[in-house]
Order: C-alpha cells, then sequence, then structure tokens
C-alpha cells in the first residue's frame, strides 16, 4: 500500500490517491493520453518534458518494463498519474516493474484516483498545471507554484543528440533531432535508408554540406514558436531542394518556417487511436499522437497544402510544400504499420529516389 498523496489542479481542485514510484514533490502541465498499451513508450517519449501525464486506460504495468520497448534514453516526464498499477507483472520481455523503473529514473507518481472524473475535467477545462504532493498543509503557496510554472526551452532541455543507424542501403538521410523517439529513426532503416542522426543546434549549411539524400525534422516537445533560430535554419533547408520531410514538431516548425501560425489544442492530441483523413484518397488512418499544438491552416500560404486532417476535430495533421520539395505529418508514422500509416515512409524514400 502506498503513502498518502494528492494531485492539486490549477483551480484548486484535489485528487486524493496513493504514492508509488520515486517519493518527491513534482509541478508539470497535467495532460492525458488514451493509449491502452505502450505505457513504457509514453514514460520514455520525449515530447512528455514538463509535464504530468495521466494515462486514461485504467490497469498499467501488467507487463512489466521492456527495455525494447523505450523510445529515448532517459524519460523527461515530471510524474504519472493512473488508476491503478499491476505489482506482479508478467511477460517473457519484462525485465522488472514499473514501480522500481519510476525510482530509479526519480519519476514520482500516484494511483488510486478517479482518473475519469480527472480526465473530464481537462477535457471540459482544458490543459491546466498541477502538483503531486503528501500534504495539503500548504495549498494556497502551491496554488501559486502551480500557477505560475511554464515550460520553457523544451528541445534544448531535453538535450536531444546524434547517432548512425545502418539500413544497408544506398541512400542516407539525415534525420534533425529535436526531441525524437527512436522509433522514427528505426522506421527509416526498416525501409532502407541509412540514417544519420545530428543535434538540434545543428546549422543548416553544416547539414547541406554532409550531402545528404534527404532530410528528416524529427519529432519533439514544447511550444513550436518559441524555437526562433530553428526555425530560421529549417527555412534555409527547405530552400535546398533537398527532400525533406518533418514528423510531429518537425511538421510544425516547417510551417513556421513557411510563414504559418501555430495555437495551443484546448486538450491535445495523444494516444494511439487518432484519426487521420488523407485527402488524396478518402482514407482515414488511425495514428498515433502526442502533441499540445496545432498549425493553424488558415494561416498557410497558398503553396502550402493540407492533405492530412484530422476527423475528431479538422486541425491540420499533414502539409504537401508545392515547389520545396517536402511534405510533413503531425502524427508519428511506423513503418511496421504496413496496413496504416507505414506509406509516409515510402513517400519520403520514394523523393530520396
Amino acid at each position: 500500500m502506498g503513502d498518502k498523496a494528492y494531485l492539486i489542479l490549477e483551480d484548486g481542485t484535489v485528487f486524493e490517491g496513493k504514492a508509488f514510484g520515486a517519493k518527491k514533490e513534482a509541478v508539470g502541465e497535467l495532460v492525458f493520453t488514451t493509449s491502452v498499451i505502450g505505457y513504457m513508450e509514453t514514460l520514455t517519449d520525449p515530447s512528455y518534458f514538463g509535464q504530468v501525464v495521466l494515462q486514461t486506460f485504467p490497469l498499467v504495468g501488467n507487463y512489466g518494463v521492456i527495455p525494447s520497448d523505450v523510445e529515448s534514453g532517459t524519460p523527461v516526464l515530471n510524474a504519472y498519474v493512473v488508476r491503478d498499477w499491476c505489482q506482479v507483472p508478467s511477460n517473457f520481455r519484462s525485465d522488472g516493474e514499473l514501480d522500481t523503473f519510476l525510482k530509479t529514473n526519480n519519476i514520482p507518481g500516484l494511483y488510486d484516483i478517479d482518473t475519469r472524473a480527472l480526465t473530464k475535467i481537462i477535457r471540459e477545462k482544458g490543459v491546466m498545471n498541477c502538483k503531486l504532493c503528501y500534504s495539503l498543509d500548504n495549498k494556497e503557496k502551491d496554488l501559486e507554484e502551480i500557477k505560475a510554472y511554464e515550460i520553457k526551452d523544451a528541445v534544448k532541455s531535453v538535450n536531444p543528440q546524434g547517432g548512425e543507424i545502418d539500413g544497408k542501403g544506398e541512400k542516407t538521410v539525415v534525420v534533425w533531432n529535436f526531441g525524437m523517439n527512436h522509433s522514427i529513426a528505426d522506421s527509416l532503416a526498416q525501409c532502407g535508408l541509412n540514417v544519420k542522426v545530428v543535434p538540434a543546434d545543428t546549422k543548416a549549411e553544416d547539414i547541406a554540406s554532409m550531402n545528404p539524400d534527404g532530410v528528416v525534422l524529427s519529432d519533439g516537445p514544447g511550444d513550436p514558436a518559441e524555437n526562433t533560430e530553428i526555425i530560421e535554419q529549417v527555412k534555409i533547408i527547405m530552400d535546398k531542394n533537398i527532400p525533406v520531410m518533418g514528423v510531429g514538431l518537425g511538421h510544425q516548425l516547417m510551417a513556421l518556417a513557411c510563414g504559418a501560425k501555430t495555437e495551443k489544442l484546448h486538450y491535445g492530441h495523444r494516444g494511439s487511436s487518432q484519426p487521420a483523413k488523407f485527402s488524396k484518397n478518402g482514407r482515414v488512418y488511425i495514428t498515433s499522437q502526442n502533441h499540445g499544438y496545432t498549425v493553424k491552416s488558415e494561416t498557410l500560404p497558398e503553396f502550402c497544402k493540407v492533405v492530412f486532417t484530422n476527423s475528431n476535430d479538422g486541425t491540420c495533421e499533414g502539409i504537401e510544400y508545392e515547389g520545396k520539395n517536402a511534405f510533413s505529418v503531425q502524427f508519428h508514422p511506423s513503418y511496421a504499420d504496413r496496413c496504416g500509416t507505414g506509406f509516409v515512409f515510402d513517400m519520403f524514400k520514394e523523393m530520396v529516389g
């Protein structure tokens, strides 16, 4: 049985539950993910930087900790909130259990709360800040801390690194790493492309000097508009006539580089069942997403054509940049999903030649 713990929301609402994971207080932006499976991918996704992640599925931890499911080196979320966690996992690939993983990575957790009621609050009132704590004695002071919290310099803070993957192909693409999931680079390698990953602060001219056959702008955390220096570099690379694909944050940065605007969503798109409609064939694809900002379609210049649209709220999910040898998607495609979004990598490979 865990010790008593509390989640204080920015509007003053308090949820009482039990603590697991690391024993420390944490402030962050409260968001929810609707993924039924894949809690290891959620915990290690750099796009959750600075956030307190609420899992809507009622049970996590049942298949333990699986190292091959990890999406990045070190988890960067501030805290983890669940309805219940399995203390006796069972899976032949398991290398541990969730409580120990959270403690090892210094992530506090909260369980045994009404996650459905908490999710409804976020859906109705929008994303808000919160604090995980172990006493309500200083609630007023805690609320001041909660309201003052901001996520800043997210890309710099996750400190994206470089690397290489041999895709055993003839073409080499550069992945501009803004805080990517490993699965993006893995998908590129699976479709036969050699992958060279470079850090976020790499200059466009340095990338061009590598003579890549293509460039991929990766996913990542935070407000895309705060990355003003990166956006200027993206403008340069898009003018080089090198095939360019953007994913997640990379998609938003490309749109901003072309003069469009972004805005914060009411509660974001986070989960593995977001519907995105492709205008070229009329088909709706079930996609994996994790973002709190969107490109404002009405601000796109004429040469930027929206080709994917979210079927739930009509927001922009993909763009073709006419005359730029480039396209981008808001969702996270997977090459292994051959009946679904895997074709996105085929589109890019065809551009690369």
